[in-house]
């Protein structure tokens, strides 16, 4: 008789053969059976009859501030709230202090990360006009998920403004580049849009746009060139949407869950600078041209671009104010709520949080529910109703924009490699994250 060191029973399951009731069977921390599964096989349980069980939901787009801002989090905070939210893995973000552009630096996040990891992980190595000729050695190195370019400035110092130096970048190495693309000269052309407002409803004209338009170009036209593959964040005007979809060859996307579901100018009414980000929150014809995109398949993921200040940072006077809020915990429910509202089925969700990550970025053993994958699992309650509370946060900033937000859908658990991580809003049992691991090849 197969034995398994733990049983998810009568879960409605999501599998790519489809939804229905089953169980899954996983030992030494791979899915080893799924279907009518003898119970008293295995050593620990889940009941999961009412739930809704998912391959392991992947944020990659998380800024954890450590090392260098740990005042507004940490990666033990961050990666707690990651677990709480349902999420088993995250992809963190260079653009912290010092910035993680080489060797040391990529090691030194690791080793602070697996100390006390709720859930798994991998980081970013940043792009600068100094470590060019680095770049291909240092995105294959474990623990890396590939390399981040910034075209226009946001938080931290990373900067790649100028063609000469993109081109540069993007032929050398050969894995999927994630770029944050607003043009860095239309911005500082602009500025004084923001300095003259001193008003935070001003942030959205300043970075208009043609900002995100112009960039997104610009990084197509050199991505033409050298063929290179790159993963376009927070894409956030129907515009560039255009351009993506003509490019889905060599370039993915990714909307957030902030631009799906708030609009300005209503946000920074009620809001303030909590409701700051960059590229900014815009206007509902732009959120409707994201949904649409999402609803025809350009978008290829959806990232929570968690980046928290604290409260004390953010009411300072707009523009001095930081962009930025924290998302990796509530990333899952907003979504799920989407899901119960019709504006996206729960196969499409597990495609843009699970398995577009791992096919994309080439993620070993992540994103399917299917035997001989990891143990890694979601399980949610789309029937649950519940009221998002700043309690319930663990980012060290200790606030979510979406405080007093009723949702309908919540997770329940989350499993890493067989273990059972979070139940019931609590999280169980001894930290047990560790790095991700990624094909060598390069990614789909």
């Amino acid at each position: 008789m197969q034995r398994y060191d733990l049983l998810i029973r009568q879960g409605t399951l999501v599998t790519p053969a489809g939804v229905g009731q089953g169980d899954v069977g996983i030992r030494a921390g791979r899915i080893v059976a799924i279907g009518e599964l003898d119970p008293a096989a295995a050593g620990e349980t889940v009941e999961a009859l009412g739930l809704h069980v998912l391959p392991g939901v992947i944020d990659t787009q998380v800024h954890f501030r450590e090392p260098g801002a740990e005042h507004k989090e940490d990666l033990e905070h961050g990666l707690k709230g990651a677990a709480l939210g349902g999420v088993t893995a995250v992809f963190e973000m260079p653009n912290t202090l010092p910035l993680t552009t080489d060797a040391e630096r990529l090691a030194d996040k690791i080793e602070r990360a697996g100390a006390n990891a709720a859930c798994d992980f991998a980081f970013y190595v940043g792009a600068t006009p100094d470590n060019v000729g680095d770049l291909a050695a240092l995105e294959r190195r474990p623990g890396c998920c590939g390399v981040k370019i910034f075209m226009g400035s946001s938080t931290g110092d990373l900067l790649i403004e100028d063609d000469e130096t993109l081109r540069a970048v993007l032929e050398n190495g050969s894995r999927r580049v994630a770029v944050h693309a607003e043009d860095e000269n239309r911005l500082r052309e602009r500025f004084a849009i923001a300095e003259e407002s001193a008003d935070v409803a001003a942030h959205a004209e300043w970075r208009d746009a043609e900002t995100a338009i112009r960039a997104t170009g610009r990084l197509l036209e050199l991505v033409r060139q050298t063929g290179r593959r790159v993963h376009v964040l927070h894409i956030t005007t129907g515009a560039e949407m255009e351009l993506l979809a003509a490019a889905k060859d060599l370039a993915s996307v990714e909307v957030t869950p902030q631009h799906l579901t708030l609009a300005a100018p209503e946000c920074y009414e009620r809001l303030g600078t909590r409701a700051q980000m960059n590229p900014p929150i815009r206007e509902t014809a732009q959120q409707a041209a994201l949904w649409r995109a999402l609803a025809a398949g350009i978008v290829d993921i959806i990232g929570s671009d968690h980046a928290p200040h604290t409260l004390e940072e953010k009411a300072k006077p707009y523009p001095q104010s930081p962009s930025g809020m924290p998302g990796v915990q509530t990333l899952l429910p907003l979504l799920l709520d989407h899901v119960n509202g019709g504006r996206l089925s729960l196969q499409r969700l597990v495609d843009l949080v699970s398995a577009g990550p791992a096919r994309l970025f080439g993620i070993i053993g992540r994103g399917r529910l299917a035997v001989g994958y990891e143990g890694s699992l979601t399980l949610v309650d789309m029937r649950a109703k519940r009221r998002i509370e700043e309690s319930w946060i663990a980012s060290r900033c200790g606030w979510t924009p979406f405080a007093g937000m009723t949702v309908l859908g919540w997770p329940h658990a989350t499993v890493i490699r067989g273990q059972v991580v979070m139940r019931d809003d609590e999280l169980v049992g001894a930290p047990i994250g560790q790095p991700l691991r990624f094909f060598e090849g390069d990614s789909a």
